[in-house]
């Protein structure tokens, strides 16, 4: 297989989901204005070269200890809260203070374990993504630390970048952290470590490489960026592991500093219809002639197509689209059992009369149904 450098994916993608380390972001606990008044000059660069970009950031609690004072080490759950609740205030109007010279508008999103693996949080959270996305916002995600316990924590932004990533269905993950990619070793303790520019499978022989993490600020070691890189490669998203302490760590990536690459398994948009094709239907959704030749055209599942619904179903559970002939595929809902039987057969315009709200134009949209 061909090299894919670091600098060829992060040129050639669409759509970038950036992590930012604490240990980046945060020195003894004062903002490195300067770092990120240039990593929002990369920003702009991508999104000037037609690229979507949403920024994972790490840096809410590092931030918060310093202006509460807090002491340095681990911290009590109610003060990493605390500390998280002063920190994200901050972090957020750093952002958008960073951007903004730049035209871009910067939207925050705090996430918690459970918000992706509900489907009905997950379904919400891709579509409020998508939509900033939509309107040209670069949206800034975080793990909502002021509420989350360790039963619903990621614990890292690693694997919660690269749960984002796959949500938005994006083609590029970029973890930017203290070190320069993926060693046989770790490169402090052993010189001999060897670096890998390319990683084409996750083996168990990658996997028993990770280390401990570099940095006393860091959560995440290797190892859990060896996960973050199972779970996006999975989805159809390459990822680059690269070292950002220094300024312009986006631009110094794309004139080939030294990085690791995991290659992706397909593309996103394909990874995600496998996965809905996989899951077992809780309903059906039958649908006339016509809708079965607008489907076969690559469009969305309108309520005007539909003729029965049959099952219980809640809004993103899995349903199968059953023609005049036989089962076509399986889809997401766009609505619950009850609200599609109401809208079933009426023009989109119609929902709002119907529901008493403004709901969506599809019942399921075409990036939820696999053929």
């Amino acid at each position: 297989m061909a090299t894919l450098s670091a600098a060829s994916a992060l040129v050639g993608a669409r759509r970038v989901v950036v992590k930012i380390g604490s240990a980046l972001l945060v020195e003894r606990g004062e903002l490195r204005a300067d770092w990120l008044r240039a990593l929002a000059e990369d920003v702009a660069a991508l999104r000037a070269g037609g690229a979507d970009v949403v920024l994972v950031s790490s840096g809410s609690i590092a931030l918060g200890r310093g202006g509460l004072g807090l002491p340095s080490g681990l911290l009590p759950l109610e003060q990493s809260q605390a500390a998280a609740s002063v920190g994200q205030i901050r972090l957020a109007r750093a952002y958008e203070e960073a951007l903004a010279p730049h035209g871009i508008t910067a939207g925050q999103v705090l996430l918690t374990l459970e918000d992706t693996h509900d489907r009905r949080r997950y379904l919400n959270s891709r579509a409020t993504l998508a939509t900033l996305l939509g309107l040209g916002v670069v949206p800034i995600v975080n793990e909502n630390d002021t509420i989350a316990t360790d039963e619903i924590r990621y614990g890292d932004n690693d694997r919660l970048a690269a749960q984002v990533a796959v949500t938005i269905g994006a083609d590029l993950l970029v973890l930017l952290s203290d070190v320069d990619g993926l060693y046989s070793a770790n490169p402090q303790s052993d010189p001999n470590a060897r670096h890998f520019v390319q990683v084409e499978a996750i083996t168990p022989e990658i996997e028993a490489m990770a280390g401990e993490p570099l940095s006393s600020l860091s959560k995440g070691g290797m190892k859990t960026k060896v996960m973050a890189a199972k779970t996006a490669v999975g989805a159809g998203c390459a990822m680059i592991i690269s070292a950002g302490a220094e300024l312009h760590p986006l631009a110094r990536l794309r004139a080939g500093a030294r990085a690791t690459v995991f290659l992706a398994q397909g593309d996103p948009l394909s990874a995600r219809k496998r996965w809905i094709a996989a899951m077992k239907p809780k309903g059906v959704v039958h649908v006339d002639a016509g809708a079965v030749r607008a489907l076969a055209q690559g469009k969305s599942l309108l309520p005007a197509g539909v003729t029965a619904i049959d099952g219980q179903f809640q809004r993103g559970d899995p349903v199968m689209i059953a023609g005049p002939d036989g089962p076509l595929g399986l889809g997401l809902a766009g609505y619950s059992s009850l609200e599609a039987a109401a809208i079933a057969g009426h023009q989109s315009r119609e929902i709002a009369q119907i529901l008493n709200y403004p709901g969506r134009v599809a019942l399921i949209h075409r990036d939820e149904m696999a053929l």
